[in-house]
């Protein structure tokens, strides 16, 4: 019986002693490898100078080591029934502030600018916000010095794609022209209770002032990446139909071949497209 499960087993008596349990529809899966913990809070680079962010801690297993690290750290935890349990957790480790709410609600830059910097996040996310909290993070991209969140193995993946690759898609390209972004750790099932039925992997995304490429309309790359990863089949001479009345044309302009499909484009030819647009 190795560490992971003992966890597991001390984690359900602790919810059991609260009248709790964990809640699938907020994707409550509580990492119970604590190695794992620490060796996450080690590759996300954090330390006691910066301003540390944590999403959804639920009872606390990056919280610990986060708080060993750095001293101070911020939590965002909608489920309020968790918090008595979360500062028992960390009690005497640093100083915690909770923040009770819906992390895809917070406004992260008067966040940052209150505590005088861009901030640190250390997540394990929820699975199912994901992918629409990580697009929150960057509309709101100049609050954020870095970011280290656990996904589904195929989102993380999905993340760090190259053109070309069946992965890549519009988060790709909306991850890489603000971030790097690499896949530092692959996670099995086994290292969260309940144990999910997917793998997870860890991401570390470095965010950047200035965009990879220099892009003259952001609403209307928004439009393209939207437009040509909309119906991957299609070629791109299909696929944008509906942004212009001569598509032929405007792929000419940005000498891009239009039997070709959107996945294969680079960031510089995405930006190409939008700078010669009707």
């Amino acid at each position: 019986m190795n560490f992971c499960h003992f966890e597991a087993i001390r984690i359900q008596k602790l919810l059991r002693s609260h009248g709790l349990s964990p809640v699938h529809s907020q994707g409550q899966n509580f990492l119970v490898d604590l190695d794992l913990a620490r060796h996450i809070v080690t590759l996300s680079g954090v330390g006691p100078s910066d301003r540390v962010v944590e999403i959804g801690p639920g009872l606390g297993s990056l919280t610990r080591p986060l708080l060993e690290k750095t001293g101070r750290l911020w939590c965002v935890e909608r489920d309020s029934r968790l918090v008595p349990l979360l500062r028992q957790t960390a009690e005497g480790l640093g100083e915690l502030h909770i923040i009770t709410g819906d992390a895809l609600h917070q406004d992260y830059q008067a966040l940052a600018d209150r505590l005088g910097g861009p901030l640190r996040v250390v997540a394990n996310l929820p699975y199912q916000i994901s992918s629409p909290l990580l697009l929150h993070f960057l509309e709101q991209r100049r609050a954020f010095q870095t970011l280290t969140l656990m996904f589904q193995k195929e989102v993380a993946h999905r993340l760090a794609a190259s053109p070309g690759n069946k992965e890549y898609g519009t988060l790709s390209v909306y991850c890489q022209l603000w971030s790097r972004v690499e896949v530092v750790l692959e996670v099995p099932p086994t290292a969260f209770h309940p144990v999910p039925k997917v793998n997870s992997a860890v991401v570390h995304m470095t965010l950047q002032e200035q965009p990879t490429v220099l892009v003259s309309d952001p609403a209307a790359l928004t439009r393209v990446v939207r437009a040509a990863f909309g119906q991957r089949r299609k070629t791109l001479t299909n696929a944008l139909k509906g942004l212009s009345t001569d598509v032929p044309a405007w792929l000419l302009r940005a000498n891009i071949d239009g039997q070709r499909r959107g996945e294969t484009l680079t960031l510089d030819e995405f930006a190409r497209l939008v700078a010669t647009g009707d």
